[in-house]
């Protein structure tokens, strides 16, 4: 199982924390019907994205991409102590599989210099901070997290109606300390980071891409979840706040790095998460590298 890629200037590391069955394809993929399922099953069951009771497999990670300048961290997963009754697997976690995770890759939490969110769920937020003596602090003490704007305002406005368990204990702990900052969809760091706006599953959800002059790779967030969404891009999932625009954005997606050298980052689909995507009919894959 690949962890590491090399592309372009840039050193990309998989820092895994869980790899498991998430929810039955036919509940999380409204529009999957048991025929398609059916046409699709051996091919998912073999790329390890279903188990045999039809369960979808999904991956959680974060990226470390480390460039010329900088260290990285995408995404920053489920984390550890977070009440998430929901979500057994999530709930009140105390395992060390994360943190052994960075350790393993040769990363300190003293080494990201910024952790950037495709968007503020639940799964992509939970190690922005850890658990000290009762408080929340920033677990990467020297990084700034960069929030995409469109992405906070929708989260400050609905934590303002009844509060977001992820955000209060995630994300507003990182403003309190000041690490934080909320940028626009220009925003660039140095001359290897830019934001790429991927609305619909979240109304600010963005994408990000790193290289220089070109995207040598994307990292996608929930743009899409499972391999099979790249084959059918018309099929949202269930938590995509809107799916009509979901689906938009990821034909787009998938049209614009189909047939290119850009290695696609996936945040779920299961290992090895990476590939170049690659035209299949009307669909597309995202072929391993």
């Amino acid at each position: 199982m690949s962890l590491k890629f090399s592309v372009g200037d840039l050193t990309i590391q998989r820092v895994i924390e869980q790899e498991t069955t998430f929810l039955p394809a036919l509940e999380l993929l409204p529009g999957l019907t048991p025929e398609v399922l059916a046409e699709n099953r051996a091919w998912m069951r073999e790329a390890k994205a279903l188990d045999d009771q039809d369960t979808l497999i999904l991956c959680f990670q974060s990226y470390v991409i480390r460039t010329p300048h900088h260290t990285i961290l995408v995404d920053s997963c489920i984390g550890n102590d977070k009440p998430r009754p929901n979500r057994a697997k999530w709930n009140m976690k105390t395992d060390d599989t994360y943190l052994g995770g960075l350790a393993a890759a040769g990363i300190a939490v003293e080494d990201i210099d910024f952790v950037m969110c495709t968007h503020l769920h639940v799964d992509h937020v939970g190690w922005n901070t850890r658990l000290e003596n009762g408080r929340w602090v920033p677990t990467f003490p020297k990084a700034r997290y960069v929030f995409a704007k469109t992405e906070f305002d929708y989260w400050t406005e609905q934590n303002a109606k009844a509060p977001v368990p992820p955000f209060v204990d995630s994300v507003l702990p990182v403003v309190e300390a000041r690490r934080h900052e909320v940028v626009t969809n220009d925003h660039e760091i140095g001359d290897h980071v830019r934001i790429l706006p991927t609305p619909g599953h979240t109304p600010g959800h963005v994408a990000f891409t790193f290289g220089r002059g070109k995207d040598d790779a994307v990292f996608s967030g929930d743009l899409m979840h499972s391999p099979i969404q790249t084959l059918y891009p018309e099929m949202s999932m269930k938590f995509d706040v809107d799916q009509a625009l979901a689906a938009k954005t990821r034909r787009s997606f998938l049209e614009r790095y189909c047939d290119t050298d850009t290695l696609c980052c996936t945040a779920h689909f299961p290992s090895p998460s990476a590939g170049k995507i690659k035209r299949r009919g009307n669909g597309f894959v995202c072929a391993a590298v």
